[in-house]
């Protein structure tokens, strides 16, 4: 089976690439400049000759609270058009199997329970991330729309937040887990204490991006089990609090914390419902003790000074 990988030097697609390359996949992931998604002609050039069995589409500009917050205009036109463009000549090429990666951020803000994927386009979105959570749900649509009009069965698997290997430990651009480890350690190294971004009560879902790559690997040997839509996820969160004092018991951090209450933490609470991937009879494989010590060796193999 080939299978084109979009945004293979990513967080997500790096994992996928080295988890489908050693399940002996025949696997394509050219880089942003040997195929640029934002160029609608190469594209459909590089999938008519390439001819590949299935894409996977992990490539977008993506980023922590702070970037998306300050770029919403580039998180709404850029992840948009990409997306419609790969798409497009995925249908152009009759690609049979297309699975497109949503994101939790695709669901209305304020629900206190665990989210169905039947709750897109329900309510209104976090404002924070509005751009970024406006083209995923475009595209998931371009997606479904793409079996009423061309007869393609094409899905959207979203996933819960991630983190793992190759994710950014930037201190301003990077998600909550990879930022986290970093400050921790600098806070461990350099003996000061680590700012929490709000009281620490908001809730989130995490899961090892290794898990989600066994997830797809699992997908592309049963895709006609799918629904359009499924979401993937551990089916339980923890407070942000619970989170660092989690990654503090990893990195060997023991001092104190405190509380800027002036900075935005984004949505109070985000479960994503695991009932359909239940059904699949799929699981992580990682807990989140087991998740976290292989970031933080990774981040200290390839950060840490």
């Amino acid at each position: 089976m080939k299978i084109l990988i979009t945004g293979g030097s990513g967080m997500v697609g790096r994992n996928l690439v080295q988890f489908l390359t050693e399940q002996e996949y025949n696997v394509l992931s050219p880089t942003s400049k040997e195929l640029d998604l934002l160029d609608k002609g190469s594209l459909n050039q590089f999938i008519k000759k390439t001819n590949p069995e299935v894409i996977v589409h992990c490539a977008g500009l993506v980023g922590g609270i702070q970037t998306n917050i300050k770029n919403p205009y580039s998180f709404l036109n850029i992840n948009l058009e990409m997306g419609i463009n790969i798409v497009q000549s995925a249908v152009n090429n009759d690609v049979e199997k297309f699975i497109n990666l949503g994101s939790s951020c695709m669901y209305p803000a304020g629900s206190d329970s665990e989210i169905k994927e039947s709750e897109i386009l329900t309510g209104p979105l976090e404002k924070t991330n509005e751009g970024y959570a406006l083209a995923k749900i475009a595209i998931a649509k371009l997606c479904e729309f793409a079996e009423i009009e061309y007869g393609k069965s094409y899905k959207t698997i979203i996933p819960c937040n991630l983190y793992g290997k190759w994710d950014k430990f930037h201190p301003e651009n990077s998600h909550m887990i990879p930022g986290v480890i970093r400050k921790l350690y600098e806070a461990k190294t350099n003996n000061t204490t680590p700012i929490i971004w709000g009281d620490g009560t908001a809730r989130r879902e995490f899961m090892y991006a290794e898990d989600l790559s066994d997830f797809i690997c699992w997908s592309l040997e049963n895709y006609n089990l799918l629904d359009s839509y499924t979401n993937v996820g551990v089916g339980e969160d923890l407070t942000i609090l619970e989170y660092y004092n989690e990654i503090a018991k990893v990195v060997g951090y023991t001092g104190p914390f405190e509380f800027d209450l002036d900075k935005p933490t984004g949505m109070l609470r985000k479960l994503c419902s695991t009932e359909k991937q239940n059904k699949l009879g799929w699981k992580p494989k990682h807990s989140l003790q087991q998740g976290l010590k292989k970031t933080y060796e990774f981040y200290l193999e390839n950060y840490a000074i």
